[in-house]
């Protein structure tokens, strides 16, 4: 039986780019799917954005990665691409991350080698650990996973910090330490992008980020897999999008007293049902009403009854 891990792995090993769309919670997983994605990206920075409207900077741990988490997987089954920030520790933190985030329903885990605390990739300021703590990080993820198709996605946020040499440096040795994926973030411009992947496209799997505003210039996903990347997230722009709807639909309900001005942008209520599936589960929940038990219990003791055979004359 095919897996979201094993269909994620199989689907690399394909040369037409992946587009995993950003997701933040179950209902824009269910979306997303409804779109035809083949695969979804957990965003870190997305879950910062919606449970506590705070920004990127470490702020979120790793249990409530993992609630979120699980609450997707049991609504969707495509494939999982979770992020995992740096571990939220050391190695030994890594490795429950792992474990954690594998249990709730991650396909692929992404790792960064910022410290404690992170912040997101295209924000100033940040700081590393060491080319050998994160190696270590790697190899323990590895180590730590349960099901060698679950892919280890290893991210180098060094160009901002040390430039793209030493970024280049730390991203062979996350290779050869095993990492399934490379993720050099926050390429600044084609040239760094055609040189990340004559690098390394030839050996691993490369994963691009885009984000609006951020360091990388926007391509599309077709762009990007002529370039030779093989993943392209967008993990940002559905919180994006819909910050901006929920800003413009406050000020109309404000300024009107009413949804009616905003009515044609609104799912209504059939709509909304429709969405998360409320009819089926309604009816999956009468198989278990206390009639319908009865009934198929007395069904069932009927046809252990003997059965009758011939007249008694």
């Amino acid at each position: 039986m095919k897996t979201p891990t094993s269909t994620l792995r199989a689907r690399l090993s394909r040369p037409e780019i992946l587009l995993a769309p950003g997701v933040y919670d179950a209902l824009s997983a269910v979306i997303a799917a409804a779109s035809g994605a083949e695969a979804l990206y957990l965003s870190g920075a997305s879950i910062a954005y919606t449970r506590a409207a705070r920004p990127d900077i470490g702020l979120v741990d790793m249990s409530e990665a993992a609630d979120v988490l699980s609450l997707i997987r049991d609504r969707v089954d495509l494939p999982i691409i979770a992020d995992a920030d740096n571990g939220f520790g050391n190695a030994l933190n890594v490795q429950r991350t792992v474990r954690a985030f594998e249990k709730a329903g991650a396909n692929a885990i992404q790792l960064e080698d910022q410290t404690l605390p992170k912040r997101c990739g295209h924000l100033a300021g940040k700081s590393l650990v060491s080319t050998a703590e994160m190696v270590g990080k790697v190899q323990a993820a590895l180590d730590a996973r349960r099901d060698e198709d679950t892919l280890i996605v290893a991210r180098t946020d060094a160009i901002a910090v040390e430039g793209i040499d030493r970024a280049f440096d730390r991203a062979e040795a996350y290779v050869e330490a095993g990492a399934d994926v490379l993720f050099v973030e926050a390429v600044r411009g084609l040239d760094e992008m055609r040189r990340t992947v004559a690098t390394f496209g030839a050996r691993v799997p490369l994963l691009v980020n885009m984000v609006e505003g951020g360091q990388t210039p926007m391509m599309s996903a077709a762009e990007l897999g002529e370039i030779g990347f093989r993943i392209v997230i967008f993990p940002g722009g559905a919180v994006r999008a819909i910050a901006r709807t929920l800003a413009d639909y406050y000020a109309s309900l404000v300024a009107h007293g009413t949804n009616t001005p905003f009515r044609n942008q609104m799912l209504d209520f059939d709509g909304i049902n429709a969405v998360v599936g409320t009819e089926a589960m309604l009816e999956a929940g009468r198989r278990y009403d206390a009639d319908a038990t009865v009934a198929a219990r007395a069904e069932s003791f009927t046809d252990t009854l003997p059965k009758k055979t011939g007249s008694a004359a």
